[in-house]
């Protein structure tokens, strides 16, 4: 009799009327909701986006009752169950409506799942145009670093990925300012650098385009080799194919204005602070210096804990031969 009360424990968890599959979400913008503030924020700027892109918005909210609440074998009272339901989906209601105040007539659909967030938005990212994220979780306080969602899913999410920052002093993400991209050569730059002409251009916003290098930590080997290597050939060699890596994309946004920075410096610490100004900032999941296999590099690592604006993290292609 306890085995069979039991079974049905677990049968109401993993079969409650709301529960689906995640689905690849083709062709849309996918955010993910937690009920958070961080996470309206996020709904708030996907809506956006969808409506520019005239794509529709995904609304995803993996509630994972089992994992979140209880062992695999103790039978869980139906009070508990519709009560965390009842919350699921009030979670859901309050971020359709506020993606449908934020930009009204967007298409908008919704999956409420009962499994892990990562896992489930993982599988909606197949096919994506965007996965949006908050910066922190549900718990989260103003400034605090990235949650372990986001940073999982920006590590191996099959579409690019916006974790929406707003910035020390800020409540909403800023919505002037400059794009910036960071750039190193590599394929994945490359797209990078494809995304962040198509965001200035849906936005009417100029173009940053930074390519830095030379990233050693010592601060005095740092100021000495800026004394020294300025306007070397090194330099002029690295202008000369930021411009021929530019030209066709140029040519494809003529009303984009682009601005060239090519400097020694760290490039995180060149991200960083002109995150402070830009109402976004596009990276590559890793650059040249990254390892086979590694998930985020340090770059995209930091603009994801403490960038002042929100942050596109672009992942390789199954074709990109860095991963």
């Amino acid at each position: 009799m306890a085995e069979e009360e039991r079974a049905k424990g677990r049968s109401a968890i993993e079969t409650p009327e709301d529960e689906a599959e995640p689905v690849a979400a083709e062709g849309a913008v996918v955010v993910g909701v937690d009920g958070s503030e961080a996470a309206l924020r996020a709904v708030r700027w996907a809506a956006e986006r969808a409506a520019w892109r005239s794509v529709p918005l995904h609304v995803v909210h993996a509630y994972g009752l089992v994992s979140r609440y209880f062992a695999m074998d103790v039978p869980v009272p139906p009070g508990v169950i519709e009560s965390l339901l009842a919350e699921a989906r009030a979670i859901l209601r309050e971020a359709v409506a506020e993606a449908e105040a934020t930009a009204s007539g967007v298409e908008v659909h919704t999956q409420l799942v009962n499994h892990p967030a990562v896992p489930a938005l993982l599988r909606c990212s197949q096919g994506a145009e965007l996965v949006v994220l908050g910066a922190s979780g549900f718990g989260g306080f103003a400034g605090m670093l990235a949650g372990s969602t986001t940073v999982a899913v920006a590590g191996h999410a099959a579409a690019p990925v916006v974790v929406v920052r707003c910035g020390e002093g800020r409540s909403a993400p800023p919505t002037s300012g400059p794009i910036v991209v960071g750039v190193d050569g590599s394929p994945l730059s490359e797209r990078a650098v494809a995304g962040a002409f198509e965001e200035a251009a849906l936005r009417s916003a100029p173009l940053v385009v930074v390519r830095a290098w030379m990233d050693v930590e010592d601060e005095g080997v740092m100021r000495r080799a800026k004394l020294f290597f300025t306007n070397t050939p090194e330099e002029d060699e690295v202008r000369a194919l930021l411009d021929e890596q530019l030209a066709g994309w140029e040519e494809k946004y003529p009303g984009v204005s682009v601005e060239r920075v090519v400097v020694r410096d760290r490039p995180r610490r060149q991200l960083l602070e002109r995150s402070r100004t830009a109402q976004l900032v596009v990276v590559g999941s890793r650059g040249r210096g990254g390892f086979t296999g590694m998930l985020l590099g340090s770059t995209s690592q930091a603009l994801i804990h403490h960038a002042g604006c929100p942050v596109m993290i672009v992942r390789p292609r199954d074709s990109d031969q860095e991963d």
